[in-house]
């Protein structure tokens, strides 16, 4: 195997052979984000080239995620509501109504199961939706090899093949994207980011650095409590765990980790479509009967489960800043441990009967990833850069706000957060009475987060959009590291670089507000609420999704069709005035509208959906 900087000589060398390509849009890899962001651009008349490093479309719900990470059921940005259905109509239209496959993939009553699918169906979806567009050119087998960039601007991007030597690619665009789960592009183009954890004191994070976290079984603070009260109010999936932070090893240290990545294994029960397993070479049961095994998604459709362990801890974060050489290395050290693991589940003598039996029962699915021994062709990589951007998303971002019932709120918010601040294990120290070192996941502390635009976009570079690897802290990153939040992101991200093209100016020269307004528009969540169909044509929807990144609500329940009191009247009466005149504050008004909200009072005789909407029309008319 070639090392990259061989590679990299070979496609320098042939630099002047390079094929040269012109574009609008260039995005770099076709994660469900990419494929969103693509997809979007496109149907907003952008000529786009997708590239992607290998011929595998559709990252890691192409590679054995199994399950929609989210907690919410609703309508939250159109491509991805259409990939979603489009997987629930496969099972459907291909097994029947009534069928088992069917029933799998739906969403279950509770828990981790908004919906579950094979991954050469997730795969089939996604790249389907990339050729459908006949704007978009894609490229596979590809990986970045040189960024031209001149001051603020990028000018081109120049793709190669690692393992043959093929002509080099070189795209010219007027935007550049950056939808990798590494931050590959980002980093050539030398545009500032961060990999690791912060320290505790850097923003104040309760949770920042070096941490161990314990479970118990109620709130240990009344903070706790009444942040688990108004969780327990939202309709999200409910995970109701608490833990405490355990003093004093937990030292808020900041360090160069991050979390830990495994492969998402699929694994059939179908005897005619499972795989034996082999005992494997230098099989040590030794160390096998420390790692976990635990974590299955279980029933994914025709008799399948994903099984998201084993993690060799402390590995994980090499493969970073690691050439794809040493990042191949890293994913078959990870490959192998993950064949032995099963091998030892289901023959070591030390395996509990019963759960030997169990795990007996399956072996590698036939049909997912023949190409690549069945083994998945992503690794999941939780986390990798992250880019520091013209704002910096914290845990604050994803808890409520001092003063009020809901998370803050951003002027420019381009999409949502509402999964738990999820962060796996960091290192593999332990110590007793808590979870591995890093791991948290803080269930009744994490609210609907809004994500600014300034956080995809980058400092020192004007057209270039990271909406994956975007400008986040460590510990926020557990809430935004889920494909469903970043297809809303790159969605959005997709309309700005379209905006950006048509008005013949960089992306971070956008005016924030009509871009907020061009995706009000179009359907994509900006906000969160209760009791709010993003999909609807109900304009007063848009008004609420609108007017809520303004600090007009200051809890997640729009009550659109309840009377507006004189109190909150007044006070949104200010607001508009302020935001006409450009100086509205939108934690102040926020602030101000909880102190009114619950004071009752005389009612205008009107509603609040039939105010916003007004106040909407006037700003969709200028």
């Amino acid at each position: 195997m070639k090392t990259l900087f061989a590679v990299l000589m070979v496609a320098f060398a042939s630099s002047a052979r390079a094929e040269k390509v012109e574009t609008d849009l260039c995005i770099y890899e076709a994660t469900p984000g990419g494929i969103a962001m693509a997809v979007r651009a496109a149907r907003e008349g952008l000529s786009v080239v997708l590239v992607n490093h290998n011929d595998h479309l559709g990252g890691i719900l192409s590679n054995g995620l199994g399950v929609w990470d989210t907690l919410w059921e609703g309508k939250r940005a159109p491509i991805y509501d259409e990939a979603r259905q489009a997987i629930f109509d496969h099972y459907r239209t291909t097994y029947g109504e009534k069928s088992p496959q069917y029933r799998d993939a739906l969403p279950g009553k509770s828990g981790h199961t908004n919906g579950k699918f094979e991954p050469k169906v997730a795969e089939m979806v996604l790249t389907n939706l990339v050729k459908k567009e006949p704007r978009i050119r894609l490229i596979t087998n590809r990986v970045l090899s040189e960024v031209k960039r001149e001051g603020a601007l990028i000018q081109s991007a120049s793709f190669m093949s690692l393992w043959a030597n093929v002509e080099a690619i070189e795209v010219q665009a007027k935007v550049f994207a950056d939808c990798s789960y590494e931050g590959d592009l980002a980093a050539l183009a030398k545009v500032p980011y961060r990999v690791g954890r912060e320290a505790h004191d850097e923003f104040d994070e309760p949770h920042a650095g070096v941490i161990f976290m314990s479970p118990v079984k109620s709130a240990p603070t009344a903070e706790m409590a009444r942040a688990a009260e108004l969780h327990h109010r939202l309709k999200l999936r409910k995970f109701s765990g608490f833990q405490r932070i355990k003093m004093p090893e937990s030292t808020g240290e900041a360090d160069g980790n991050v979390q830990a990545f495994n492969y998402r294994t699929i694994l059939s029960s179908d005897p005619a479509n499972r795989l034996p397993v082999e005992k494997p070479a230098n099989y040590d049961p030794e160390k096998l009967k420390l790692l976990e095994h635990g974590s299955i998604v279980a029933p994914i459709p025709n008799s399948k489960r994903g099984w998201n362990r084993p993690q060799l801890v402390g590995m994980q974060t090499e493969y970073v800043e690691a050439d794809w050489s040493g990042r191949q290395k890293i994913m078959n050290a990870f490959g192998d441990t993950t064949m032995a693991l099963l091998y030892f589940l289901q023959n070591d003598p030390s395996v509990d009967p019963a759960r030997q039996k169990s795990w007996r029962e399956f072996g590698l699915a036939k049909d997912e990833f023949a190409d690549n021994g069945h083994r998945p062709h992503e690794f999941y990589v939780r986390e990798a850069r992250r880019i520091t951007g013209r704002y910096i998303f914290t845990q604050h971002d994803a808890m409520l706000a001092e003063g009020l019932e809901r998370a803050p709120v951003h002027a420019d918010s381009i999409g949502v957060t509402e999964w738990y601040l999820d962060t796996h294990a960091c290192t593999p120290r332990r110590i007793e009475g808590a979870l591995e070192e890093g791991k948290m996941m803080l269930d009744v502390e994490t609210f609907p987060g809004q994500v600014p635009y300034r956080a995809i976009l980058s400092q020192g570079v004007d057209n270039l959009l990271v909406p994956v690897c975007l400008s986040s802290t460590h510990v926020a990153w557990g809430t935004i590291r889920l494909e469903p939040t970043w297809m809303n992101l790159c969605e959005s991200a997709g309309h700005a670089a379209a905006m950006a093209v048509q008005q013949r100016i960089a992306p971070a020269q956008l005016d924030p507000d009509a871009l907020i307004r061009k995706l009000t528009a179009s359907h994509v969540m900006l906000s969160f609420f209760n009791d709010v169909d993003v999909a609807s044509d109900d304009q007063r929807v848009a008004a609420a999704q609108y007017f809520a990144t303004k600090g007009f609500f200051a809890d997640y329940d729009a009550k659109l069709d309840q009377p507006l009191t004189q109190a909150v009247k007044a006070v949104w009466d200010r607001g508009f005035v302020m935001l006409e005149a450009g100086i509205l504050d939108e934690a102040i008004l926020a602030k101000q509208v909880q102190s009114v909200t619950h004071s009752g009072g005389a009612a205008t005789g009107k509603t609040k959906g039939e105010y916003l909407l007004t106040k909407w029309s006037k700003l969709v008319a200028r």
